[in-house]
């Protein structure tokens, strides 16, 4: 885990609030795919400081955050308090301490591409699912991440480390890049189906953050976002 999710978390959370890709361009993009949430099981895989737990509860779920890192779960429960239960898991082990078909709504944003190997956690997707459940998760776009491959083979899954300075310094940050194709069939082989696929849209009030940024984000790709149900 890179130590802008642990160490770093609390200027995370200042910087993901509304910035140009978390706040403008990832968010709004993943929320346009949720259902209507009122009265629903939501669980929030990758909750960070809890922007998304925050926006679920106040939409009328009942909501579980889980994250890797301690210091972000413990941020969601100084904010959120007994609104949301929140945990920390190592999610490349999948869920062990959730029941199955418990969720109606299951979202994982900017998460999976730290994991190595998601049939774990994508086979558990699938178990915690109530029948008609959906699972949204957003990544990094395929076509972005090979611009940085090593091999230049684009169907080689990698590990990719760069400097990010989204906390205002650069912080060293590594993560998996796949395919497509390798995102698809990993989905498959865990019984999901994917049923909306997005490439995003940025929000209209980037325009004024930074219309450069806006220009670049509504011409060419940076995250995509799958909508998938259980098969």
């Amino acid at each position: 885990m890179s130590k802008m999710y642990e160490q770093y978390a609390s200027n995370y959370e200042k910087a993901i609030t509304d910035n140009i890709y978390n706040g403008n361009l990832e968010r709004p993009s993943l929320i346009a795919m949720l259902p209507d949430l009122a009265g629903k099981s939501v669980l929030d895989l990758g909750c960070g400081p809890g922007v998304y737990a925050e926006y679920l509860t106040d939409q009328g779920a009942t909501v579980t955050a889980v994250d890797a890192s301690e210091a972000m779960v413990e941020i969601v429960q100084e904010k959120l308090g007994d609104n949301v239960k929140a945990y920390s898991q190592d999610l490349s082990l999948g869920l062990p301490k959730e029941q199955d078909a418990c969720y109606d709504v299951i979202i994982c944003p900017l998460t999976v591409h730290y994991i190595e190997d998601v049939s774990v956690l994508f086979g558990d997707v699938k178990r915690l699912l109530k029948p008609g459940g959906v699972f949204i998760f957003s990544t990094h776009h395929p076509v972005v991440d090979f611009e940085v491959s090593p091999s230049g083979n684009y169907f080689q899954r990698e590990l990719i480390t760069e400097e990010w300075d989204t906390v205002g310094h650069p912080v060293e940050v590594s993560f998996y890049r796949r395919s497509l194709t390798e995102w698809f069939e990993s989905l498959a082989k865990a019984g999901l189906c994917v049923t909306h696929l997005s490439e995003g849209k940025p929000s209209e009030r980037m325009k004024s953050l930074c219309a450069e940024s806006y220009k670049r984000l509504s011409t060419t790709p940076n995250f995509i976002f799958f909508k998938c149900e259980s098969r």
